[in-house]
């Protein structure tokens, strides 16, 4: 255990509270690893030869002799030990003999004055394998041959399932030590710490490299080193809050729009800190109807568990608001972040905060933010789905997750209700805590009950993939708590979703109500948009009475959608309730103001939050906006006849082809500068 490092991972007790059930947080795998065998040597090793050493063999070194050596023991069922080593005053060790485990005979030891000693049968019987080495040294070059070799043994050897558990290969790694006494200090006992690790691996119970024993023997061993440790983080502990403490005073200086605030315990030691910064202020202004509050992460190092206030901005990014660090994961600790957050955003409540299922949160959003509206993300729920039922469902996992996800997203409270009772029964759930965990939070993420809550898309696994990218980025190992606090101060002000590159999306309708969103929306909030009228088509809209109409899909592939019109005040709801969930109209009240010959909307839906005109990053009015559409045209229209001429030999394509690779190299290593109006068709001319 080093404590110099600030190692940040993701909770992984169960929201269910139930210590017992553990619940591995599933991650992207980057690549793929080399698969464990049931040997616990990997897959890209274990398929390499190793051939049987023999005189005159040279090494660089011994250690490399040894290695080898090893690997062939263990392919051929021992295990080997280092027995006697030459050494001279000028060569130094000169000879290296290694042995066979049960080379030899064990000495009678001197008999201690106990009532009943424990007589050890040993496992030596003079067995004569052996590897010596010899050093010699060529052309100023030092290098170790093999100067006797025998495989002569007088003992059986063993098969592959046995050799594994011989001493000399049960070893536990050092990322396994590390795991181990994690877990082992959050109170798991040694059998539930075996099936941890071989869930984890992915192996077969009993085919770990090491033992119950070999994980005794350690926690023994190590538990001097704990404690010294234990010492020595606290230590750091203190002096690192400190100097956290210390950058949030110097950089209030800096920046008098940054607000910070601390708890101390009855020692006068920091127990809690949160700041936010100036622009994160600003930006909550703008941004701040609808937030996810992430405390998924903790320090295994400080012992301090992570709160992450972000949003979403006008472009689908997500921005950071505040961070807080709390030492205990209790409801006061929450209601005293939650608080404090409010306080730096001077008092401004969000219409909607998105978190994940910790039990603790709920009573405490409930008294902290009494108007805020608690959703739980339903991507977070899915994540977790393997980890709680494909072992007591099996073979009928895959079955209950498509229905869970069906059921998920039934639009009626009612028909929810009736058919996640159905599932339940169904799957003989009733007793499953995690059901009934899910059972007692449904209004919180069942998406009947939380449709008409304004969440902005911060649902979406877009957006949930694109904050975890972010938060893995930031929450490296680094050195102190000072250096985290820097990187997330980059972070803020490079923006947690930098800039892209404002990518031009053109008009597939032809509608003025397409064409006038167009300029007002930015292009994520257009993208989804446009999306919604271009499926409005699919659509039929049936007057009813009293000013309600019925959208109806022409394949009748969805139940129907009751909207509601007032003329007076151009108002339209939906029971889809699509609008109010996202802030962008959905297909079926496009298709009614269609129907009714709007060619622009009006500005009440076209929320301030996803213009152009509510862009946080400051942007030249010219450069900001989208291409205009007769510059699309310009290019579409030269390109298709290039493609029309192109097509008529194979000589004409290799020259285009070539050609245009080269322009598009040329045009993606060009300056961004902004597209001046006085662009046009004419400008463009053949050669």
């Amino acid at each position: 255990m080093k404590p110099a490092n600030n190692i940040w991972i993701q909770k992984e007790q169960c929201p269910c509270g139930d210590w017992k059930c553990f619940i591995k947080y599933e991650v992207e795998e980057q690549g793929e690893a080399c698969q464990p065998t049931k040997d616990g040597i990997s897959s890209s090793s274990s398929s390499d030869a190793v051939f049987a050493p023999y005189v005159g063999q040279i090494f660089k070194s011994d250690d490399e002799a040894f290695e080898f050596y090893s690997n062939f023991a263990r392919r051929n069922g021992f295990s080997i030990r280092k027995a006697r080593s030459t050494e001279s005053h000028n060569l130094g060790v000169y000879r290296r003999d290694f042995v066979c485990y049960r080379s030899g005979f064990n000495q009678p030891r001197k008999k201690v004055n106990v009532e009943h000693p424990r007589d050890r049968k040993s496992v030596r019987c003079g067995c004569d394998a052996k590897l010596y080495l010899t050093k010699e040294i060529v052309n100023g070059v030092t290098q170790w041959y093999v100067s006797q070799f025998s495989n002569v043994h007088n003992h059986e050897l063993l098969e592959d399932d046995q050799v594994r558990l011989l001493p000399a290969y049960r070893k536990i790694q050092e990322a396994d030590q590390e795991r181990i006494v994690l877990l082992s200090r959050a109170g798991f006992p040694v059998n539930r710490i075996i099936n941890i690790l071989e869930l984890e691996k992915g192996v077969q119970p009993g085919q770990l490299p090491f033992i119950e024993k070999d994980i005794r023997n350690f926690l023994r061993t190590c538990k001097k080193t704990v404690q010294e440790n234990d010492a020595l983080l606290t230590e750091k502990r203190v002096t690192d809050m400190m100097e956290l403490l210390e950058a949030c005073k110097a950089m209030s200086e800096r920046d008098v729009d940054f607000v910070f605030d601390f708890l101390t315990d009855a020692n006068g030691k920091v127990e809690n800190i949160a700041w936010s910064y100036g622009d994160s202020v600003r930006a909550f202004n703008l941004f701040g109807d609808a937030v996810q509050f992430d405390i998924t992460y903790q320090s295994t190092t400080y012992g301090m568990l992570l709160g992450l206030l972000s949003g979403i901005d006008n472009h689908g990014k997500p921005i950071f608001f505040a961070c807080v660090l709390v030492q205990e994961e209790n409801p006061h600790a929450f209601v005293w972040a939650i608080q404090t957050v409010v306080q730096f955003m001077r008092g401004r409540h969000p219409q909607t905060i998105v978190t994940d299922l910790e039990p603790g949160l709920r009573d405490t959003i409930a008294t902290a933010l009494p108007n805020t509206k608690h959703v739980i993300s339903i991507w977070y729920i899915m994540s977790k789905l393997s980890s709680w039922f494909s072992l007591p469902l099996g073979l009928k996992y895959p079955e209950f997750k498509s229905e869970f996800e069906m059921v998920c997203y039934v639009e009626s409270m009612e028909d929810f209700e009736q058919l996640w009772s159905l599932l339940i029964t169904r799957f003989g759930l009733g007793s499953d805590k995690h059901i009934s965990l899910l059972s007692s939070c449904r209004a919180s993420w069942a998406f009947s009950y939380i449709k008409d809550c304004f969440v902005a898309r911060i649902t979406t696994a877009e957006y949930m993939k694109s904050i975890d990218s972010f938060l893995k980025g930031v929450l490296d190992e680094q050195t102190c708590l000072q250096v985290f606090f820097e990187q997330v101060g980059l972070a803020v002000r490079l923006g947690c979703g930098a800039k892209e590159e404002m990518r031009f999306i053109h008009l597939k309708t032809c509608m003025p109500i397409e064409e006038h969103g167009q300029g007002i929306l930015t292009p994520y909030a257009f993208g989804v948009y446009q999306h919604e009228l271009v499926l409005s088509v699919q659509y039929a809209v049936i007057e009813m009475a009293k000013g309600s109409y019925v959208a109806r899909h022409y394949k009748k592939v969805e139940g129907e959608c009751l909207l509601i019109w007032i003329s007076e005040d151009e108002q339209i709801h939906c029971s889809c309730k699509g609008f109010e969930h996202s802030g962008i109209l959905c297909r079926h009240a496009l298709r009614l103001l269609i129907s009714k010959n709007y060619f622009h909307l009006p500005d009440k839906y076209f929320p301030f939050r996803w213009r152009w005109d509510s862009s946080f990053i400051p942007m030249d009015q010219e450069s900001s906006r989208p291409v205009k559409e007769e510059h699309y045209h310009a290019l579409h229209s030269l390109t298709d006849t290039l493609v029309t001429e192109s097509l008529v030999s194979k000589e004409r394509f290799n020259y285009a082809h070539k050609e245009l690779t080269t322009l598009l190299d040329h045009v993606k290593n060009m300056a961004v500068d902004e597209l001046t109006p006085e662009i046009s068709t004419n400008n463009f001319s053949e050669s």
